[in-house]
């Protein structure tokens, strides 16, 4: 078993490496994609800037804590983009026969379709999330929360994307389900949850689980709390679990498309 889990890692581990030396090729493109996502994220927290020059409090947050809470939900987006873009198109990947190149390797095929490609402006995302951090203000402790809860984070969107798109299994037009679900958690992810009442907040901590994802780390991070880092934890596995098991369960209804295509 243990060592079944580290071949996969090392297969995971190449494939992540592949695809970043592939998009290295152009150095340009590379580096521009990262500096323009970095720029694109700076600029949204003009709007703060100003919001702040009015009132000092919004939602129960001051500004640094607006401003970790972007930092938070970049590098949660950066993880889940970066390291397992593909569980964003995993509709596609289903409905047009993809999936075979993968099936008929002998790892798991989950972990290697998710996997499978990189997207580089991600890495904007992330370096983004590090450059607030180091603005909120460094405390060792704190930076390895902070770096645990983007990757907690990360995996949680991840794991609602594949839940989602696996519905392609059941389902024609899933991949619109997924992508409205998860622009619904992108939108909600930078706006403090103090704004937020009745209906609204119950389904950020339900449905829409930016209150996993997002607000509990930020609260954790503001006063530590162990019970909380506990429920982050916990709903992580849970939905990584999830995941696993619904795109497990949809797979026994593939049907291949016959695609004469392989992947090394």
């Amino acid at each position: 078993m243990l060592t079944e889990v580290k071949n996969q890692w090392k297969v995971t581990r190449l494939s992540i490496q592949y695809a970043l030396v592939r998009e290295l090729l152009n150095k340009a493109t590379f580096l521009s994609n990262i500096f323009f996502m970095i720029l694109n994220d700076s600029c949204m927290i003009v709007q703060w800037i100003v919001l702040f020059s009015i009132k000092n409090n919004m939602g129960g947050y001051t500004f640094k804590q607006v401003l970790l809470l972007w930092g938070m939900a970049a590098g949660t987006y950066g993880v889940s983009r970066f390291f397992f873009k593909k569980s964003f198109n995993l509709s596609e990947t289903i409905n047009s026969g993809k999936l075979d190149a993968y099936i008929v390797q002998p790892k798991n095929i989950l972990l290697s379709t998710i996997t499978s490609d990189i997207e580089i402006a991600a890495l904007g995302d992330i370096l983004f999330a590090l450059i607030v951090y180091f603005i909120y203000g460094f405390n060792m402790r704190t930076f390895l929360l902070y770096l645990f809860f983007c990757i907690t984070g990360g995996v949680m969107i991840t794991a609602i994307a594949i839940i989602l798109n696996s519905l392609s299994f059941w389902f024609n037009n899933a991949d619109m389900i997924a992508d409205v679900g998860i622009r619904l958690i992108e939108s909600f992810a930078t706006y403090p949850d103090g704004i937020f009442k009745g209906i609204t907040k119950w389904l950020l901590f339900t449905i829409i689980p930016i209150g996993i994802t997002n607000y509990i780390p930020i609260k954790v991070l503001i006063e530590f709390n162990p019970y909380l880092l506990i429920i982050n934890i916990c709903v992580c596995l849970l939905l990584m679990i999830l995941a696993y098991t619904i795109f497990s369960k949809g797979l026994k209804k593939y049907s291949s498309s016959n695609l004469m295509s392989a992947r090394i």
